[in-house]
């Protein structure tokens, strides 16, 4: 926890971050949860051509918050990357990172470990480590080889709840953060080296997934579903009032490559999915319905705008099971503070209770 407000002096404890979500979470989302104490990360995902307009706008809105001190030297937000774009995103991404130096950048989804180490070297080489490694996995063996590879500041573990894309196999948060926090402990222990933060993703929510995560062991979490709520959040206003209308997210919501299909996003490695709210387009494809058509209707979808999304229409609803939680609108400020908030109280009175 201590290093975490060392590397982040602005933020409050426990962390909160905002997930990359790629063209979601822009400059203003990620700006506004740092400046309310936490820490936001723009989605650059696999392209960076927006990156240096995006990271001009961090830094001009920083100017006018009193929230970061002279002893903020790195830029107050992080960069998620999906390695799986190789080596160009990486060419692109280097001069930014050098000039901008991000607090931290979020790497997700290699198509081989040694694109970890790549990352990872590189960019501490031209921030002079002022741009902190955070990894995201969703495994022990992931877990454990991340840790070696590039022994990074911070490990994201993300259970299976969380919206978007993820490993089409893994383990909830409960069971999946203490093994994995166990087994990188014993690591770091036996070969003498810093552990590395445990920061939690997955089907968090509101205070109580926080707190649920604190519990075990984490140091902090990270939501995306919630933050989609935002008026910060880049997002058309049918795909946000879906979310807000989606319920019962453990069996209205599945995770795989259906909406990607349809959706032309076919970069991914073979053993992610994307769990998104089941929709037209989901009931089709299970009573059999081809591609080819399912894609046309899709692309019909499109044109209809805000029309296009919700629970019988067409198009994609990326969300986590949690999404029957997210019920209305409020500023990312106002979502970072109450979660974190709600968390610590929770926490104080549980105890309490002992």
């Amino acid at each position: 926890m201590a290093e975490l407000q060392k590397s982040y002096p602005w933020t409050r404890t426990p962390l909160v971050a905002c997930g990359p979500m790629r063209l979601i979470a822009l400059s203003k989302l990620a700006f506004e949860v740092s400046n309310a104490g936490g820490l936001g990360f723009i989605g650059a995902g696999s392209d960076a051509s927006i990156l240096s307009a995006e990271l001009e706008k961090v830094k001009q809105l920083q100017t006018s918050s009193s929230n970061f001190g002279s002893e903020t030297s790195a830029l107050p937000v992080g960069v998620g990357f999906l390695l799986w774009a190789g080596d160009k995103l990486l060419d692109d991404a280097l001069p930014l990172l050098e000039s901008y130096k991000p607090a931290a950048i979020w790497l997700f989804a290699p198509t081989e470990p040694q694109q970890l180490t790549k990352w990872t070297e590189a960019v501490r080489r031209v921030t002079q480590s002022k741009t902190k490694i955070w990894i995201q996995v969703g495994t022990v063996k992931d877990a454990l080889e991340a840790t070696k590879l590039c022994q990074p500041e911070v490990l994201v573990v993300q259970g299976t709840d969380a919206g978007g894309h993820g490993l089409e196999k893994c383990a909830g948060l409960i069971p999946l953060l203490p093994e994995v926090d166990d087994a990188v402990t014993a690591h770091c222990r036996a070969e003498g080296i810093a552990k590395p933060t445990m920061i939690a993703a997955g089907g968090i929510m509101d205070g109580r997934g926080a707190a649920a995560s604190l519990a075990l062991g984490a140091s902090g979490f990270v939501m995306g579903t919630r933050y989609l709520a935002s008026p910060e959040a880049v997002i058309a206003k049918g795909y946000q009032h879906a979310v807000l209308k989606a319920a019962d997210g453990g069996i209205n919501t599945a995770r795989g490559k259906l909406y990607d299909t349809l959706r032309g996003t076919t970069d991914w490695p073979l053993h992610y999915g994307g769990r998104g709210v089941l929709n037209e387009s989901h009931r089709d494809a299970e009573k059999g319905m081809s591609v080819k058509e399912n894609k046309r209707r899709y692309d019909e979808a499109l044109k209809l705008g805000d029309d296009g999304w919700g629970e019988n229409a067409r198009l994609t609803t990326y969300a986590g099971t949690g999404v029957g939680l997210v019920t209305e609108i409020k500023s990312a400020a106002a979502i970072t503070e109450e979660v974190r908030g709600d968390a610590v109280s929770i926490l104080k009175r549980t105890s309490s209770k002992l």
